[in-house]
């Protein structure tokens, strides 16, 4: 994920030591109602964050497509670390969009952190996913490596689809989590069918899984 300087020029020399490396990525809209503190100096500025931001609301764009809205009560950037990184506080939320703008998954965590080198996201806490096929995925912890399009975890994982509940260790995925293998599965427990077909006799009441997403968003 990647922000390119012309969209934060008010930072001037702080963003852009944070964007000199970021490439196509750029940030679409500002944040709503921010709250921004730069940090002067300190002993160690490796270990204090060069900016904080509160209150974001934002889209990101790779290569000219939006692809990602960001949510977070609090993102502060720690640029000037041997390995420069973001940090979310506060939890996240990460919605990924597809061509047409549709919401292609989400992803909502207690903390994130976000290596910009490496283009990998570490997401901690209460880690909950879903995709277009509303299936619900519910982890301790989880990685999301952009640069290979992929999301892996080593921690146990259940996953909530229409038919069945599966649990198991060890989880990898495509970026919309369309295509996952459990590395070790440790129970499959089938859906009450009678419910199921109760429920297919009432009206439809499913949501779309732009709405779903939107439910689990952080509320300000």
């Amino acid at each position: 994920m990647r922000i390119n300087h012309h969209s934060i020029g008010i930072f001037r020399l702080v963003v852009t030591i944070l964007i000199l490396g970021m490439g196509p990525i750029s940030l679409l809209t500002s944040c709503k109602k921010e709250k921004k503190a730069i940090i002067g100096s300190f002993s160690d500025p490796k270990e204090v964050p060069s900016l904080s931001t509160f209150d974001v609301n934002t889209l990101i764009s790779d290569s000219g497509v939006t692809r990602y809205r960001i949510q977070a009560k609090e993102w502060r950037v720690f640029d000037k670390a041997d390995e420069p990184y973001w940090y979310f506080p506060q939890g996240i939320f990460v919605e990924k969009f597809d061509s047409t703008f549709n919401t292609e998954s989400f992803i909502l965590s207690d903390t994130a952190i976000f290596y910009n080198k490496l283009q990998l996201w570490k997401l901690r806490g209460d880690v909950r996913i879903e995709n277009m096929q509303d299936e619900r995925f519910f982890t301790e912890e989880i990685y999301w490596n952009q640069q290979k399009r992929s999301i892996y975890s080593d921690s146990a994982i259940h996953i909530e689809r229409a038919d069945r509940i599966i649990e198991g260790v060890g989880f990898v995925s495509n970026e919309a989590m369309t295509q996952y293998t459990i590395r070790h599965t440790t129970g499959i427990f089938p859906i009450n069918q009678s419910k199921n077909d109760e429920k297919s006799n009432k009206p439809s009441t499913s949501r779309s899984p732009r709405n779903n997403a939107k439910k689990y968003a952080p509320q300000k």
